[in-house]
């Protein structure tokens, strides 16, 4: 591996223009590809196929077919001032208009007014109109939104407060953006401290936005054929971005270290893709095995976000293998500090700080364990309180006009109006029907937690029933996850008295359904991926005892940064200081995806600051001293890494998209932890305490283990050995160290 790596590196140094030439090549005709490339639409209605949510939503649509049964919809609410009513003739004939001028608006499929379903509140006081479109949001062109925004003013300059929910006005989150702009912004500044050089900050930033621009002209490109949405972009860009930069920041860091070894430009090139490049190589594979395996969760969605990602942290993986040498190529000195360009590139020095903190917990590694463990599962106590789910119109901000439209409609007509539940009855094998759907309907209507049944609705055919019934709580409340339960189980004895069956959907119950399934394949896929990471450092570090103090560590941090996200969007500790409108379930994806990325980034500095321990063990060093020189080498450079990737995800914090703000404010908590108490405290504690016994592993293993040579011994026998007596060492330096 590593002298594979040297020699990829010295290539690419070499042929350089080349390097640069065909990446550039790459970037345009991907960018090229995504310009021509149609929009990508939504991401289908199978969320997650086999739960009894989605199973009855393809019911309804085999047997009640239609062209508008995946159209937009817009539910348009209507609020009359205080102490006056809709139902007013005033009023009531500005909604009847709006009602009628809808109807005619082009791709519309219909439009029914409060007057004519019946849907005006108890007082009086609000009511609400329903447009549906013959296609999907994502289809709807600007004119179609403003015909409707148009009705609306009119409607408002009537006396009436209008807010619409539905899909056909809300406003989707831009793929990208802000979010983007400040991790680099703040990158750029941690890099600088870091190296000292404008070059050296520059080269990590400029090769981390090549990778990304790559990764999201191939996800745009590709949108459309494969079903990607926009939320899936932002995400690949995250960690493109993310690991991009860190991933150039090794390489060039170990460049630096060469050249001060006493290393020419090309030979200290070959060196740091064959040593911190192996780091980088394994490292990338953690973080692409965890995201790929998103796919046996099951969920169609998590699927393409996650191997959207993983293609985004190979492109970074190419791109500090390839670019990144290539381009120190064309500026060899540029990367290193002033004083290293003045006196020959011989600087050393560096890594004080490192080496202090090494030693001062490998004198207190007991009390050092004791203090991670504790205060990490401390922050981890809430995480088991989790509840998942999927919050919608309620958790955006109350200066949206869904959130508005939300929040009336649950006055005027109860929190549970927000969230019926759609139950669709089969009847083929009932001997009457009608008077088995009117049972079933009637034993609904007589449950607890149940305010009002609509009249079942039957299709063409007759041999299927549809009706709505509507809870006295919220979608996201606990009492309505209850009350689906309730009803599913009622269906036993329903079956056998009609010889009908039926089954629960809609909204609500999808989201209960697709959270419990979520959250019934957490555990299943944390086994997984530690079972894989134990498997992959024992090949990295030809040991039993650090894979298994890996993975213990990442299990702490990631379970305090599921409590970090629990104690803030859920129990709402905090929560107005990010901009959450409304604490309350984590969504349902969000628990197991941050799972798969903390594994594959906290897998990354494991590898970036042990490996670089195993290093110094392998050529001699005792244990503890091993550790401190992995610190001294590294613990800038993953303190560097880890900063720039908590600024990166930090700025997705400011995303309006639920999702986008949680994941981003849990990893950057997760890195938090696993590289500042984790990896800087916790490694060398476990390390301490082992001593040669943290490098031990069985005869039998040792032979079975592919050998991948992480740590770089081959070069001090190959290649390396040979360019460094052909002039790749200077004279006054040692060809290793």
């Amino acid at each position: 591996m590593a002298t594979f790596l040297y020699r990829t590196g010295r290539a690419a140094f070499r042929r350089r223009g080349l390097v640069v030439l065909l990446w550039a090549v790459v970037l345009v005709a991907l960018g090229a590809g995504a310009a021509k490339a149609p929009a990508a639409g939504d991401e289908g209605t199978s969320f997650m196929p086999g739960i009894e949510a989605q199973k009855a939503f393809d019911l309804i649509g085999e047997r009640f077919p239609g062209p508008d049964a995946e159209g937009a919809d817009a539910r348009i609410v209507f609020i009359a001032p205080e102490g006056e009513k809709v139902t007013a003739a005033g009023h009531r004939s500005a909604i009847e208009t709006l009602v009628k001028e809808a109807a005619q608006a082009p791709r519309v499929a219909a439009a029914v007014g409060p007057f004519q379903a019946g849907a005006v509140s108890e007082d009086a006081s609000t009511a609400y109109a329903t447009v549906r479109y013959e296609v999907a949001a994502g289809d709807l062109s600007d004119a179609d939104k403003g015909a409707l925004e148009d009705l609306v003013d009119e409607a408002g300059d009537a006396g009436l407060t209008v807010e619409v929910g539905g899909t056909a006005l809300a406003v989707q989150p831009a793929a990208g953006g802000a979010g983007e702009v400040i991790g680099i912004a703040l990158a750029a500044v941690v890099l600088l401290v870091t190296f000292g050089s404008v070059a050296a900050a520059g080269l990590p930033l400029l090769t981390a936005v090549v990778g990304v621009g790559v990764s999201m002209c191939a996800i745009l490109a590709l949108g459309s054929a494969l079903g990607l949405s926009m939320t899936t972009g932002t995400l690949a860009s995250m960690l493109g971005l993310a690991v991009g930069i860190d991933y150039a920041l090794l390489v060039v860091s170990r460049y630096r270290e060469e050249r001060a070894n006493g290393h020419v430009p090309r030979h200290a090139a070959g060196l740091a893709v064959g040593t911190a490049g192996s780091a980088v190589v394994f490292a990338g594979l953690t973080v692409v095995i965890a995201l790929a395996g998103l796919s046996v969760v099951g969920v169609p969605m998590l699927t393409k976000m996650g191997l959207c990602a993983a293609g985004a942290v190979l492109v970074g993986v190419l791109v500090a293998l390839t670019l990144v040498p290539a381009l120190l190529g064309m500026w060899p000195d540029a990367v290193l500090s002033r004083a290293a360009r003045r006196r020959g590139a011989r600087t050393r020095g560096g890594g004080e700080g490192g080496t202090r903190w090494a030693r001062f917990v490998l004198r207190r590694p007991v009390a050092v364990l004791l203090a991670c463990v504790a205060g990490l599962g401390v922050l981890a106590l809430p995480a088991a309180d989790l509840e998942m789910g999927m919050p919608g119109a309620e958790a955006k901000p109350v200066s949206s006009t869904e959130r508005r439209a939300y929040d009336a409609l649950a006055d005027g007509f109860g929190a549970g109006f927000n969230g019926p539940l759609t139950v669709v009855a089969d009847v083929r094998g009932a001997t009457d029907p009608q008077a088995a759907a009117a049972t079933i309907a009637d034993r609904i209507k007589g449950t607890d937690g149940v305010v009002s049944v609509s009249p079942p609705q039957f299709n063409a055919d007759g041999d299927t029933a549809l009706f709505s019934a509507v809870p006295s709580t919220g979608p996201s409340d606990s009492p309505t996850k209850d009350l689906v339960q309730t009803i599913r189980d009622e269906r036993p004895a329903l079956e056998d008295a009609t010889g009908a069956t039926f089954e629960v959907t809609g909204s609500t119950a999808m989201n209960i359904d697709v959270a419990q399934s979520l959250q019934d394949a957490l555990v299943p896929y944390l086994v997984v991926v530690v079972l894989l990471s134990l498997a992959l450092l024992m090949v990295v570090f030809r040991s039993v005892l650090v894979p298994v103090k890996a993975a213990f560590g990442f299990l702490l941090s990631v379970l305090a940064s599921l409590g970090a996200v629990v104690a803030v969007f859920q129990w709402g500790w905090g929560a107005e200081l990010l901009g959450v409108e409304q604490a309350g379930p984590i969504m349902s994806l969000m628990p197991i995806f941050l799972v798969g990325i903390v594994f594959g980034l906290a897998m990354d500095y494991e590898v970036f600051l042990v490996a670089r321990m195993r290093e110094a063990y392998v050529h001699g060093e005792r244990p503890a001293q091993a550790v401190v020189t992995g610190f001294r080498h590294s613990a800038r450079v993953v303190t560097a890494a880890a900063v720039i990737m908590i600024a990166v995800f930090s700025g997705f914090v400011g995303s309006g998209e639920s999702m986008i703000k949680t994941i981003g404010f849990g990893l950057a908590v997760a890195v938090l932890f696993d590289a500042f108490v984790i990896r800087m405290a916790f490694v060398p504690a476990v390390l301490a305490l082992l001593g040669h016994r943290a490098w031990w592993l069985p005869r039998w293993l040792d032979r079975a283990l592919p050998r991948v040579d992480v740590e770089g011994t081959g070069l001090d026998r190959g290649p390396a050995v040979q360019d460094a007596a052909d002039g790749g060492t200077r004279p006054q330096e040692p060809a290793r160290t």
